[in-house]
């Protein structure tokens, strides 16, 4: 499923429909994820006004994943942008001015 704002509300019905597939009351379900029955409520009903983080929980409770696609490999392990993608980095680190080189200047 790939999520997007316009289908938000697909994704409530995905959480609510795998959270029953499971047999687990909304009480249950808040248990096993760390998050409230309100919170479950609120995510099965209207997801955009939901925290990402509980949201994240709550799909990792249920046995679902959430994959962030369109990213160069090298940002996914932490590397700066424009490092991944072989432009020159001239930025902020460690409070002092850096070069792409990166030598203090």
């Amino acid at each position: 499923m790939i999520i997007e704002e316009s289908n938000l509300s697909e994704l409530a019905k995905v959480l609510e429909i795998e959270r029953k597939r499971q047999k687990l009351s909304r009480e249950e379900a808040a248990s096993v994820c760390g998050v409230s029955a309100s919170f479950i409520r609120d995510a099965e009903s209207a997801p955009q006004n939901c925290s990402l983080g509980k949201l994240v929980r709550l799909i990792h409770g249920l046995g679902l994943s959430l994959d962030l696609m369109g990213l160069p490999q090298a940002q996914v392990l932490g590397q700066h942008p424009a490092r991944a993608i072989g432009r020159p980095d001239f930025g902020v680190s460690d409070d002092r001015i850096v070069t792409a080189q990166g030598e203090p200047s």
